[in-house]
């Protein structure tokens, strides 16, 4: 054997017996620490993280133990072990757990400058003084698809800066009529009143309906504007369109005026109560800029149901009737009906679209998934 081993591969017979007599390659030991976190904790962490609509690593790992005695009333208790790991998980474990779970995607601006009233509405740049509820910041998200053409549906949304609680309404074409409505019925549902309303220099808010409407009452509010093409100076609900409007309808053109009606039932109710009661948010504390860098610091993640129960400026009667509502809710029954209703508001936009109505958007609409196991569809993202 040595002889032939030496004619076909070239060596001598000292090496060749060295390389028959060496022992097999070993996988090398893994280095470091004993792996804490392993794969068993992902299935209960991605259902969570799915039924509460893909809240970043610090938010998810607060809302943790108010969602894990649901999820076991639902899906059966966990280990012990499993269930003490996803406590005590920190957010960059869960961050890395989830990481090749998440997807991205970005869409068209539909806000159209107007000159009219500018010079009666003043501009405002940041908030340095809300120190209670009832401050917002109001904007428009267009559901156009690839253009913004036509008439198609859009949503309303109104964040309160010092709670977080936000309000989404749908509206066709965003005319000042409608958003006037939308506000009415927001006001209707809200625990306390606006005092103060910020919006950007979109026609369908620098108008006389509205600037009518917050100034022809007993008590008027405070009607601000931002700096034209500042789209930080709206930085809160702004964060909110990408979280409460573009992880739920996604990018798709939505032109039927039946959706309306649909669309505006999801808003206000399973998802305005999923958002505020069970879904924490993080607020900024402070900003200081060392050198070159800039230092954050956010408070601990709450939801808008808990800051305005922390709130002196909320009356006893109104703390009482949030209670009764949170009592009565289920964040996992909210979820499933928020995706029943997802399917009909879908279906009504394929049925739409396999009729020949007019569209922007190219290639054949998807099926309808989830968002985070694959790049965002044209129909539906989640």
């Amino acid at each position: 054997m040595l002889d032939e081993g030496c004619r076909l591969f070239g060596l001598h017979r000292k090496s060749l017996i060295r390389a028959l007599g060496r022992p097999g390659r070993r996988t090398p030991k893994r280095r470091g620490r004993k792996r804490r976190y392993g794969p068993e904790l992902l299935g209960p962490l991605k259902t969570i993280w799915l039924a509460a609509e893909q809240p970043c690593a610090k938010r998810l790992q607060a809302l943790l133990p108010r969602w894990l005695p649901f999820y076991e009333r639902r899906h059966g208790p966990l280990e012990e072990a499993v269930h003490l790991a996803l406590l005590a998980a920190s957010a960059s474990t869960l961050d890395r757990l989830l990481r090749p779970l998440r997807a991205r995607r970005k869409g068209l601006s539909g806000t159209r400058s107007v000159r009219r009233l500018e010079g009666q509405i003043p501009i405002r740049t940041n908030f340095q003084e809300v120190d209670g509820p009832g401050t917002f910041e109001a904007d428009t998200v267009a559901h156009g698809g690839t253009s913004l053409a036509g008439a198609f549906v859009w949503t309303l949304t109104l964040t309160d800066i010092w709670s977080g609680w936000t309000e989404n309404r749908a509206v066709w074409s965003k005319s000042a009529r409608q958003i006037t409505t939308r506000l009415r019925d927001v006001e209707k549902r809200l625990v306390f009143d606006i005092d103060a309303f910020d919006t950007d220099n979109g026609s369908e808010f620098i108008n006389y309906h509205l600037w009518r409407y917050f100034h022809n009452r007993a008590q008027p509010v405070h009607f601000t504007r931002s700096r034209p093409y500042h789209k930080n100076d709206q930085a809160h609900v702004e964060q909110k369109q990408w979280t409460h409007v573009r992880q739920l309808l996604g990018y798709d053109r939505l032109d039927n005026p039946r959706l309306v009606a649909l669309i505006d039932e999801l808003y206000r109710n399973e998802w305005r109560a999923l958002q505020n009661f069970f879904l924490p948010t993080m607020q900024l504390i402070s900003k200081t800029r060392d050198g070159a860098r800039l230092r954050r610091r956010h408070g601990k993640p709450a939801t808008p149901y808990q800051r305005l129960l922390a709130s002196p400026k909320i009356v006893e009667q109104a703390k009482e009737q949030l209670r009764r509502e949170f009592a009565a809710l289920d964040p996992f029954e909210l979820h499933d009906q928020i995706e029943t209703k997802l399917r009909a508001i879908f279906r009504l936009a394929r049925s739409r679209r396999k009729k020949g109505a007019p569209t922007t958007q190219k290639g054949a609409t998807k099926k309808r998934h989830k968002k985070a196991t694959r790049p965002l569809p044209q129909l539906k993202p989640r």
